[in-house]
Parts: C-alpha cells; sequence; structure tokens
C-alpha cells in the first residue's frame, strides 16, 4: 500500500480504457463505498449511473436529457461535492476517455489547489477493439466489425478508436498532469490472480486492499462469436430504443441473461487488422516509457506475442446453421419466459436449458 501524501487531497480521474477491468474495479469500489469513506476517499454522487453522466457531460453530449432529466450538470455536481470536503476525491468511468483534450484539460483544471492523478486501466489494442465491438451490439450496435476496422463508429465515441486507442487517450488527457501523477494498470492475463487489478488500484488510492470485500459474481459476461452476431441482426430488427431500455432489454436480457447462457466460442480480428492493433500497442508503450509513467503490471503485456483477440474466430465464419441453432434456443428461452410470466408455470431456471 502507498503511504498517503500528507499535502492537498486528491483526485483520482480513472478514465477507463473500455475493456479492462473496469466494471470489476468499479464493483468493488462501489460495493465498499462506505469503507473507502472511513479510509479517507470520496465517491461523489449517487451511484455509478451518475459517474456515467458525468463523463458524457464532461463531454457536452447533446440529448443528454434523454438519458435522464438529472444527467445534465452532473459533472458540476460532482465536482462541486468533491471540493467541497477536505478528503480525496475518485470519480470513475470508463467513458471519460472520449473527452477532447480541451475537455479532459478543463476536466483537470476543475480542482485548483488539489493534487490530480489520473489512473488508466490499460489492455493490448486488439483485445480493447474486439470486446469494444462487442460491447457496443450489446448496447444495440448494428455496425459490423468490418466497418469498425475501417474507422466507423459502433455507437458514439465511446464505441470507436477514440476510446480504444491508448496512445491517444494519454496523449489528450496527460498535457496538463506531472508524468508521475500519471497510473498506468495493465490488466492482469487470465492465467494471473483476478484480484491483482484490485491490488494494483488500491495501491494508487493508498488504501489496504484486504479490507475491502471482493465480488465472486462474473458481470459484463462475454458472449461467443455466433451469438453476438446473431444479436447484431437482432438489433437490426428492433426499433429505436432509449439508453434505458437498451440497457434492459438488449444488454441486460437478450444478451446477458439469455444469450450468454448458451455454449459460446471465442471471436476474434480477422488477421488482415493484427499488425495494424500491434502498431498501436507499439505506440502506446513506446509513449508510456518516453513519457515515465507510473505502470503497475507489465507493460510487456501491452505488446503481446500472440493476443486471444487475434486468435480467436472471426464473424465472417459464423454459418447460417449456427445462427438458427442459436435463434432457436433464444426463441425457446423467450417463450419460456413469457408462459412463466402467466403464473401457470414457474420461472425458467436462468443458465439451465
Amino acid at each position: 500500500m502507498s503511504p498517503v501524501p500528507s499535502g492537498p487531497p486528491r483526485v483520482f480521474l480513472h478514465i477507463g480504457l473500455p475493456k479492462t477491468g473496469t466494471t470489476y474495479l468499479q464493483q468493488v469500489v462501489w460495493g465498499n463505498r462506505d469503507r473507502l469513506r472511513k479510509d479517507g476517499v470520496l465517491l461523489p454522487g449517487f451511484g455509478h449511473r451518475e459517474h456515467l453522466w458525468a463523463a458524457l457531460d464532461l463531454q457536452e453530449r447533446r440529448k443528454l436529457a434523454k438519458r435522464h432529466e438529472s444527467a445534465p450538470g452532473s459533472w458540476n455536481r460532482l465536482v462541486e461535492e468533491g471540493m467541497g470536503q477536505d478528503r480525496d476525491v475518485l470519480l470513475t468511468h470508463e467513458f471519460f476517455c472520449g473527452a477532447s483534450a480541451e475537455q479532459a484539460r478543463r476536466a483537470v483544471e476543475a480542482f485548483p489547489d488539489r493534487e490530480v492523478h489520473l489512473v488508466v486501466t490499460a489492455r493490448d489494442a486488439a483485445s480493447v477493439v474486439s470486446a469494444g465491438w462487442q460491447e457496443s451490439v450489446k448496447n444495440g450496435s448494428t455496425v459490423g466489425l468490418d466497418s469498425v476496422m475501417e474507422g466507423a463508429s459502433a455507437g458514439g465515441p465511446e464505441f470507436s478508436m477514440r476510446t480504444w486507442d491508448l496512445a491517444g487517450v494519454l496523449q489528450r488527457w496527460t498535457p496538463a498532469i506531472s508524468s508521475d501523477r500519471v497510473h498506468v494498470l495493465v490488466m492482469p492475463s487470465s492465467t494471473q490472480p483476478r484480484d491483482r487489478h484490485w491490488r494494483h488500484f488500491a495501491e494508487v488510492l493508498g488504501v489496504d486492499p484486504d479490507a475491502y470485500e471482493l465480488p465472486t459474481d462474473t458481470v459484463n459476461p462475454a458472449l461467443g462469436i455466433v451469438q453476438i452476431e446473431l444479436l447484431r441482426r437482432v438489433n437490426v430488427q428492433l426499433p429505436s430504443y432509449s439508453a434505458r431500455d437498451r440497457g434492459v432489454w438488449i444488454r441486460g436480457y437478450l444478451a446477458e441473461d439469455l444469450l450468454a447462457s448458451q455454449p459460446r466460442e471465442r471471436g476474434g480480428l480477422p488477421l488482415r487488422h493484427v499488425e495494424r492493433f500491434a502498431e498501436l500497442d507499439r505506440v502506446a508503450t513506446a509513449f508510456i516509457t518516453a513519457r515515465g509513467f507510473h505502470v503497475l503490471g507489465d507493460l510487456a503485456d501491452l505488446v503481446p506475442e500472440e493476443t486471444p483477440a487475434a486468435s480467436g474466430r472471426e464473424p465472417g465464419g459464423v454459418t447460417a446453421e449456427e445462427l438458427l441453432e442459436s435463434a432457436s434456443r433464444l426463441v425457446a428461452d423467450i417463450v419460456a419466459d413469457v408462459r412463466a410470466s402467466t403464473g401457470d408455470v414457474p420461472p425458467r431456471i436462468r443458465g439451465i436449458h
């Protein structure tokens, strides 16, 4: 555990990237909010959603009120709450990394006389993009992976290379922050202890990692490549949903309840794009090294010899027969749920087919 400095209160801006273990870390801090406060770190706002709103509010997103009438102004509310207390403050959401250089500068300058730290969780580019595209489909996107590879947004800046390019994010966010206050946390591999990510995060915050209860349930589960391609095609047929309804019905019900329980095969990127993402990894690693940022984890993991995303199956290889099989399972589960909603039969047992 790092010693807590005796200087001014610190502000930790955890800005992502997406698909780098952010959900896990946010589960830990929000699930232990009271303990964190006792340890001198404030999580302002009413919950995780307000930090999401604040990330979009900082970026001056139009139509933010459509998410919720309280969403506009959320950034200023969190800043005011944080500045109103003489303690460390943590703001955490992966959508913050989509901010422009000017917006990032304003975010840092919103905390005068505070010691601002930037916390960036990182992973190799191929894995980030592959998982990020799948996440966009779970949130209602119909954009194919090839289009994303060609530069198309998969559903707003938060699902695009703007937030998936580690070097680009660091270049926008770090000019106003000294290098020793930029913390790059490399996401542990599947062969490493899961709590390693939290231990690194806790080290940055200056808290005892063993004093915190860690989640045991898997959240934000990945889908198999057949299931994600099926969902993308289902999204084409759906009407326009609000952000809330997308979260409840597409992401929550179709993706994470029904499709995530089906047998899955890992998806990957087309081989023709592998070198492109390897170059992004090399550029990011060189930038981090040159700037002398504080790195926790092995920086070499950002440039793996073989990435899971590169070795997985491409979406274009999914067959009509596989889609039909997955769709049949999906329809059967939906019918079971509709039937159970009448009260005539017991509810379907989740994850059992």
